[in-house]
Parts: C-alpha cells; sequence; structure tokens
C-alpha cells in the first residue's frame, strides 16, 4: 500500500511534497554525487515546483527531466518544458540540468528514437518519479483506451510516443518499465473526483483500465501519495 499524506489544503500539500522531495534529492547528492528526478506537468505540480526551486539544494548536481510531455514547441502553453522552465528552474535552481522530451523532429514518432538515447544516459534508477493522475485514471501520457498503451505497460524502452485518444497533442511518455525504474514513486490527488479514482485504482482491477495501477499495485518501489481536499 501506498504510503498517504493527507491534507485539507492544496497549498499546505504541495509545501509538503517539496520539503520530501527537496531531502531525498539531497541525500542522493550526498551519497552519489548526483540526483535525477522526473516530473509531470499541469496545474497540481506548479505550487510543488514553485516551492522546490527555493531548497537549498546544490542544483549543479541535479539533473531534472518530464514524465511526459506533449509534442509542441517549448514555448507553447501547454509544454510541460514550459512549466518546469518558469517555475522550478529559477534563482539557485536554474543550475539544474534540464533533460527534455520534445526535440526538434517532425512529430513525437519520428523524435522516439533521440528522447530514448537521451533518457539512456540519465543516472538510473532515478531518485524520483513524480507522477499525476487523470480523472480517467492515466498516469504519463499511458490512456486507457490508447493505441499505444499495452505497449508503453509492456515496452523494454524508456519511452514511447503516444496519441491519446481525446486529449489535445501527440505526447512523448515514460513507459511503465521506466517509471518502476525508479528510487520512488510519487503521486499527487487534489479534489473529490480524483480521490474516488484513486480509490478505485487501489482496489486492483486490470491496469488496462485504470494505468495508475502500475505505480499503486506494485511492491518493487516505494509509493507516496498527497491527497488533499
Amino acid at each position: 500500500m501506498p504510503t498517504e499524506h493527507l491534507f485539507v489544503d492544496g497549498a499546505l500539500a504541495a509545501a509538503d511534497m517539496a520539503r520530501r522531495i527537496a531531502m531525498i534529492l539531497g541525500d542522493a547528492v550526498a551519497q552519489r554525487g548526483v540526483a535525477a528526478i522526473a516530473l509531470s506537468g499541469g496545474r497540481s505540480p506548479r505550487p510543488v515546483l514553485e516551492a522546490l526551486a527555493g531548497a537549498a539544494l546544490d542544483w549543479d548536481k541535479v539533473i531534472v527531466t518530464l514524465v511526459d510531455e506533449r509534442w509542441v514547441a517549448p514555448d507553447h502553453a501547454d509544454s510541460n518544458e514550459r512549466l518546469v522552465r518558469e517555475t522550478l528552474l529559477q534563482g539557485k535552481a536554474a543550475a539544474a540540468r534540464f533533460v527534455p522530451m520534445k526535440n526538434k523532429a517532425v512529430d513525437a514518432y519520428a523524435g522516439q528514437a533521440e528522447c530514448e538515447a537521451a533518457f539512456a544516459a540519465l543516472p538510473w534508477p532515478l531518485d524520483i518519479v513524480l507522477l499525476g493522475m487523470g480523472e480517467d485514471g492515466h498516469t504519463a501520457s499511458l490512456f486507457p483506451g490508447a493505441a499505444e498503451l499495452a505497449e508503453g505497460l509492456s515496452t523494454g524502452a524508456l519511452t514511447l510516443a503516444v496519441t491519446p485518444p481525446a486529449a489535445p497533442h501527440q505526447r512523448m511518455s515514460m513507459s511503465a518499465g521506466a517509471i518502476l525504474a525508479s528510487r520512488h514513486i510519487f503521486l499527487q490527488i487534489g479534489g473529490a473526483a480524483k480521490k474516488a479514482v484513486y480509490d478505485r485504482a487501489l482496489a486492483g482491477g486490470p491496469v488496462e483500465e485504470l494505468p495508475v495501477r502500475l505505480a499503486l499495485c506494485q511492491h518493487a518501489v516505494s509509493v507516496e501519495v498527497w491527497i488533499s481536499e
């Protein structure tokens, strides 16, 4: 079972998550000389990343990458890279090395090999993979009903290109195997609707139905979940 951190307020949850992330990254730098974290996009991580930017870390020893990315320009409003640059990679935290998923290829499928090579060069296992979850149970860009879902759950590759069934933009996503090749998995849950999905996922069932189960219903990697109302 995941370790749950319960908060009545999303801001308090974000601050607590940022403190926990900073502690783990700091320990990784102290023990191994490098720390690596993969981040998710969307609205929920924004306050976490803003708080984390102020952490007293040896940021030049921290590598930051993404769990998934929309295949849009880095300055596009929907770009996760843009979110990370605007929130986390500020001040002293700008010294961190950022490894993007998006490259100059015409589409995600054409860009997957280059992205895969960049990810293969990361220091595995990653220290933290910070996941989000949609109300359909997707995590990363592993969507129920996506043509690439079976590949994403079984491939030995670290990354894969995905066309979501409903959401806009082609995506690049970490595979299930890459997510589970981490020391810690963190998940943010906010609001009653997502809490209901989370509870359904924890109850068990096919990963294909609720892909977030790939993280929640396994015992190889520790999982911590921050839940706010």
